[in-house]
């Protein structure tokens, strides 16, 4: 079947989302995936933006933005980011979120600060200028913190998979165990990080990622390879299945210009 690495993991990712949840995305691949799952299998899901956009769907193709008239022409309210964040985020109300990752590490821990070439903040003990600025969290931050349970998704390169994260821009279990509970957080933190290649879940005691499943135009060893820590594989490891004809339909009736149409 003709689809792309994009595309599968967009529609792995809608396949976590489930009918009647609270739901928030960004723009770009998260919001591909939150609105495939709307479109495919849980047309109730509720789904808002970080802008404070409530209710509803893209019209003419993907937004640009997160308040874009592609995505707020047709919402049943509009209000902004301190009652997206702080009220259905920050309250604990929102059931799942989905944000991206440049640099990950093996707890979930999301950088999108900085890229540092010698020593990142955390072996200087200080702030230090990064070799390559990002653009940051942006609403990242309150999706990992507040949300239920939120996804991450990331193009599966052994460069952003780190063994330690050189900034954290938004937690996932920190250094492990419970260390989230020691921070009050009212999330629970990620569920799964979900890549061109696979599916990683936390293990229940550690919280260390492992290999649960995998793509099926890829092996175990290549998942491996492209880890840049020792990769746990699940005993019961088992292929993805691949998309269906009506999965594939449905993406591209939301992506219709094909703008995240990549190989």
């Amino acid at each position: 079947m003709d689809y792309t690495r994009q595309e599968f993991m967009a529609i792995v990712t809608g396949r976590e989302l489930k009918d009647g949840e609270l739901a928030i995305f960004g723009v770009g691949l998260s919001m591909l995936a939150g609105y495939f799952a709307q479109k495919n299998h849980a047309p109730d899901l509720m789904a808002f933006t970080e802008g404070g956009v409530f209710g509803s769907t893209p019209v003419g193709g993907l937004p640009w933005g997160i308040e874009c008239n592609r995505i707020s022409a047709n919402a049943t309210s509009f209000t902004n980011a301190i009652d997206a964040l702080c009220v259905l985020v920050g309250s604990g109300r929102c059931d799942v979120g989905i944000i991206g990752a440049a640099q990950l590490d093996k707890y979930g821990n999301v950088n999108t600060t900085g890229i540092w070439a010698e020593d990142p903040p955390w072996k200087a003990g200080r702030y230090t200028m990064p070799k390559s600025r990002l653009n940051g969290s942006g609403g990242a931050n309150e999706i990992a913190v507040g949300c239920k349970r939120y996804i991450i998704m990331a193009t599966h390169e052994k460069r952003r998979f780190a063994e330690k994260v050189d900034y954290i821009s938004s937690p996932g279990y920190i250094n492990g165990g419970n260390d989230r509970e020691k921070y009050g957080f009212p999330g629970g933190g990620p569920s799964a990080i979900i890549t061109t290649l696979g599916i990683m879940r936390p293990d229940p005691v550690t919280k260390e990622f492992y290999l649960e499943s995998y793509f099926p135009y890829t092996t175990i060893d290549e998942v491996k390879e492209n880890t840049g820590w020792d990769l746990k594989v699940s005993p019961d490891v088992k292929v993805v299945p691949e998309p269906t004809a009506e999965e594939l339909k449905n993406l591209r009736e939301v992506d219709v210009t094909g703008s995240l149409r990549k190989k």
